[in-house]
């Protein structure tokens, strides 16, 4: 018997399984005092492996997604933004669409809340095993030149179909030129009816072809988002401006074209 723990951590090593050897004598001990059975004792060691594992899993594929900031979907002010629907948020907090391949957009003015959505309906997906990665419309332009200046833009957008989930924030915030708008509509393409994207945009579908400079290309690459999406259209003034303002709130007009 006086072998067994150390036996145990040899195995716990060759296995790469370290939370066994850290746990195996609590659970043990606990195990004694409660009457467990032995498989009711191998059970709890082997699911304290995998929840640890798991968490840890999680913490680094949202680390590797890059989010600007920490949201998670419990932390939306829904009564700030009651035009949000609580109940397709929390749906698409569990990750279903991304095994359709079906993508989310967000439109809406500054500060009612998109960001904070898409990042937190990212981190769900990410602590589900999903491989997420986010970056701004500028941020992802600059990506695909750099790829395309190398000659290496199809490597690129294979890559990056291996992820679960992209999410583009801030469409429309900066007006391509051409060659931007033309790596875009391959980045879009390129995920259509394969994996899901994310987008935000401070502006309606119908201002797109000011974006992209291109009404031909706007059409094209909406059409491409929309077939399989849900759109959200937040309305409202904003949240941090709100928080600042002295007196009535600013109203901010805006229209969303459905």
């Amino acid at each position: 018997m006086t072998e067994t723990p150390a036996q145990i951590e040899y195995y716990a090593r060759a296995l790469r399984a370290p939370r066994i050897s850290d746990g195996f004598r609590r659970l043990g001990d606990q195990a004694r005092d409660a009457g467990w059975s032995h498989e009711e004792y191998l059970a709890a060691v082997l699911s304290r492996e995998v929840s640890e594992r798991e968490a840890s899993g999680a913490a680094t594929r949202i680390k590797a997604a890059r989010f600007p900031a920490h949201k998670e979907l419990k932390e939306f002010n829904f009564d700030h933004q009651p035009s949000a629907d609580r109940n397709l948020i929390a749906h698409l907090g569990t990750g279903v669409f991304l095994s359709e391949a079906k993508n989310v957009v967000l439109l809406g003015p500054p500060g009612t809340g998109k960001t904070h959505l898409a990042v937190g309906i990212g981190i769900k997906a990410a602590k589900a095993g999903h491989r997420v990665l986010f970056d701004s419309a500028t941020g992802w332009v600059a990506r695909l030149q750099e790829a395309h200046s190398r000659g290496k833009l199809p490597q690129e957008l294979a890559r990056l179909r291996r992820y679960s989930l992209l999410i583009i924030d801030e469409v429309g915030y900066i007006p391509f030129d051409q060659d931007a708008a033309n790596l875009f509509f391959q980045l879009v393409s390129s995920r259509y009816e394969h994996a899901s994207l994310i987008l935000t945009s401070n502006l309606p579908f119908a201002r797109w072809g000011d974006v992209f400079g291109d009404l031909t290309i706007a059409s094209a690459m909406i059409d491409r988002i929309v077939h399989h999406a849900d759109v959200i259209s937040l309305k409202g003034n904003s949240y941090r401006l709100s928080k600042h303002l002295v007196g009535p709130p600013l109203a901010v007009q805006w229209l969303c074209d459905s």
